[in-house]
C-alpha cells in the first residue's frame, strides 16, 4: 500500500506541475504559519521542508534566512522549486524514507505533505523527525483532522491518495516521539468555491538536554 500511495503522489504531482504552485501558493492560511516559523527561529537556522512541492512560497522564504534542505517525491515540482528557491538544497525522496543525522536541524516544516502519507508510517516519521531535531529544535506541520485512507479519482484533475491518522492519534504520535506540544490548532480553509477544509496545525518542540 505504501508503495502504491508512493506512485500515485509522485505521479499527481508530476502531472499537476505549476498548476498546483498557482492552486496553492496565495494560501492565507500557509503563509501565516510560514510567517509564524520565520519569527520563532533564529537567523541561520537549518531548515528540512518535508514535501517542499514547487517551493512556493514557504521554501523560498525560508532559504532567505535560513540553510534549507526541501524534500519532495516529484521531479517536476523539484524542478519549480529550483527557480523559486536556488539558495535551497533539494533532494527527491520519500520523506517517510529519508535518513538525516540525528540531532543535525534546527526544525522540521512540512506543509500538507502529512496528508498524503499512509497511516502506517505517520507514527514512524514523527519519531524520525524527533530524531533529526536538535535539542529545542522545532516542527511546525499541518495534519489533517480526520482519519484517512484512500486514492481520490479527482483532485484537482489527478488522482490523488490521501492518508491520515487523525487529531487525536497524531497528538499521541508526536509525544510518543518524545516532542512537547505547544499548541494545536484546528484552522479552516477556503480550497475554492467556499469549499472549507480544516487543518490540525502542529508546533512542537523537542526538550532541552538538561
Amino acid at each position: 500500500m505504501v508503495s502504491e500511495a508512493r506512485r500515485l503522489v509522485q505521479a499527481g504531482y508530476d502531472a499537476l506541475g505549476p498548476r498546483y504552485r498557482d492552486w496553492s501558493s496565495g494560501s492565507p492560511v500557509r503563509l501565516h504559519f510560514v510567517d509564524e516559523l520565520l519569527r520563532l527561529l533564529p537567523t541561520g537556522s537549518t531548515v528540512v521542508d518535508l514535501g517542499c512541492g514547487s517551493g512556493e512560497p514557504v521554501t523560498r522564504l525560508l532559504s532567505v534566512r535560513h540553510r534549507v534542505l526541501g524534500v519532495d517525491l516529484s521531479r517536476v515540482q523539484l524542478r519549480l522549486a529550483r527557480q523559486a528557491a536556488p539558495r535551497a538544497a533539494l533532494v527527491r525522496a520519500d520523506m517517510t524514507e529519508i535518513a538525516l543525522r540525528p540531532e543535525s536541524v534546527d526544525a522540521v516544516a512540512s506543509f500538507y505533505a502529512f496528508g498524503h502519507v499512509p497511516p502506517a508510517v505517520h507514527a514512524s516519521l514523527l519519531c524520525s523527525i524527533a530524531s533529526w531535531l536538535r535539542p529545542g529544535g522545532l516542527l511546525l506541520t499541518s495534519t489533517p483532522v480526520t482519519a484517512d485512507d484512500e486514492t481520490a479519482p479527482d483532485w484537482l484533475g489527478v488522482p490523488m491518495y490521501f492518508g491520515a491518522i487523525g487529531e487525536r492519534a497524531t497528538r499521541h504520535a508526536i509525544e510518543a516521539a518524545g516532542l512537547h506540544l505547544d499548541a494545536a490548532l484546528l484552522v479552516a480553509e477556503d480550497e475554492g468555491n467556499g469549499h472549507l477544509v480544516r487543518f490540525l496545525w502542529i508546533t512542537a518542540h523537542k526538550p532541552a538536554e538538561t
